[in-house]
């Protein structure tokens, strides 16, 4: 008689729970458009949100309980359940800072929040990958939901050439990736990633089919990561995307390709770490000198933030070629940390941005603090955390990679930080010194935030978010090393 897969009961469904109302909302509300007036976009942007804020929560509280189900596929631990968390509340920000933008230009479609849910599940499901299909399942989703979205603007050729070099090399990323994957199955004869790290504890006469694997799969995570040289798409896909759907590909799938990454390397291919740290560290050090140095030269507001998320992607992977308890937890504050100031930087842009007129030249801040000194305060705040300037919450997570680094035994990957710490501040300082020192030329058009009270004071609590947090540094930073510490 032939063998067959045991069938799932409803008991090992609870874990699943969060993904389950995630997509039967996401596949409801996609239905439920089609009957709504094109007057009542609205209601499906403020639905959306509810379900990713109840999700987030369901999440983040541990609704459901934790194991491993479908067989072996899924996994449902602490560090998913933090991960679930920081994706669902990003993607809920992009909704508040988007509708207004976007229903203004004309691109509000009821296909909008659903991608974005539906990219959220596949993100979420990349949290939980214990199984190689799982992993390939999640990022697909993901990917595909963020293309659709980056070329959103048809009728705008720098967001139609945005969504097609993302899609051409996103396929390029997709298909080393599996590449990566088919090897390490075919050393291992698994997908199962606990049943991987047994067989990579000693490979064998497989060994170097296990390493070329490895070396294909770090080079997938790269790029969906975005650390140089893997970052050509980054910039294109900044500038070229509407703005809060760069937000939504800059922040929460930063915290999602992280886990990915702990997944694959850690939780599969642990025992080969003295090889994957050395490319991770690599990787890290090029990050953080060339996404610096191609920043310092850029003009636009939108590329500079992409080019230096190369830089800040260089901090995340410190962290993790740290490794250890320590060297995970930090990349995982820094991935949270990073994805709350990303949504804070291009909610800047989108405030300060009317139809016709995208605020996304630094020239365009020119003498804000003279005619809003409130709003030039709250992106100081922004800039000052990205730049690491104490006490703001971004110099405690740079610190802590940093240390994490030193304690990996990692000193010259350490110095690369600090070195690049310090000339990555110049550019973010730059946009300081042009809002409180620069005056606005005779006749430019310039930034002046919209009369938009809600997104005013979202924006606000986003911004002062960044200074309270270090104030709550302790509880955050221990929680993020805590799901590492089992």
């Amino acid at each position: 008689m032939a063998n067959t897969l045991p069938v799932l009961t409803i008991a090992e469904l609870h874990p699943l729970l969060p993904e389950l109302v995630l997509a039967a909302s996401a596949f409801a509300l996609l239905l439920f458009d089609l009957f709504f007036d094109p007057r009542q976009r609205g209601l499906t942007q403020w639905l959306a949100l509810v379900v990713l804020l109840a999700v987030g929560a369901m999440a983040a509280m541990g609704v459901g309980g934790h194991g491993v189900v479908m067989h072996g596929m899924f996994v449902r631990d602490g560090l998913a359940d933090l991960a679930k968390g920081a994706i669902c509340l990003a993607s809920a920000a992009t909704l508040v800072y988007g509708f207004a933008y976007l229903k203004e230009r004309g691109s509000y479609k009821g296909e909008v929040p659903v991608l974005i849910l539906f990219a959220t599940l596949g993100m979420m499901l990349l949290a939980s990958s214990n199984n190689l299909v799982m992993v390939y399942i999640g990022l697909e989703m993901l990917a595909l939901c963020s293309y659709a979205l980056v070329a959103l603007e048809r009728d705008r050729p720098l967001a139609t050439e945005a969504g097609m070099k993302y899609f051409v090399l996103g396929a390029l990323a997709s298909g080393m990736l599996l590449y990566g994957l088919s090897l390490i199955y075919g050393a291992t004869g698994t997908l199962d990633l606990p049943a991987i790290r047994m067989v990579a504890a000693d490979p064998g006469d497989n060994a170097m089919l296990l390493l070329a694997g490895m070396a294909f799969v770090v080079a997938g995570i790269a790029f969906k990561l975005g650390a140089a040289p893997f970052h050509m798409w980054l910039p294109d896909v900044y500038q070229g995307a509407p703005t809060p759907i760069t937000m939504f590909v800059g922040a929460a799938p930063k915290v999602a390709a992280f886990v990915m990454a702990y997944r694959l390397l850690e939780g599969g291919l642990g025992p080969l770490d003295a090889q994957w740290r050395v490319l991770v560290g690599g990787l890290a050090a090029l990050s953080l000198v060339v996404g610096n140095l191609m920043a310092l030269a850029q003009a636009n507001l939108k590329r500079m933030l992409a080019y230096s998320t190369v830089s800040h992607i260089g901090f995340l992977l410190m962290g993790m070629a740290g490794g250890g308890a320590t060297g995970y937890g930090a990349a995982l504050f820094y991935a949270v940390i990073y994805a709350i100031t990303t949504v804070a930087a291009f909610g800047a842009i989108v405030l300060m941005s009317r139809k016709g007129f995208e605020a996304d030249e630094i020239a365009d801040y020119r003498g804000l603090a003279a005619r809003e000194p409130w709003m030039a305060f709250l992106i100081l705040c922004v800039m000052a955390s990205l730049a690491g300037v104490p006490p703001f919450i971004g110099f405690f997570a740079k610190l802590d990679v940093i240390r994490a680094a030193l304690l990996g035994d990692m000193l010259w990957l350490a110095i690369v930080g600090i070195v690049s710490a310090v000339v990555g501040a110049f550019y973010y300082l730059r946009v300081i010194k042009v809002m409180y020192f620069d005056k606005a030329d005779e006749g430019a058009e310039i930034a002046v935030a919209r009369e938009d009270r809600v997104l005013r004071i979202v924006f606000a609590v986003n911004a002062l978010l960044l200074l309270a947090l270090s104030l709550g540094l302790n509880p955050l930073l221990a929680w993020c090393r805590q799901v590492f510490a089992v």
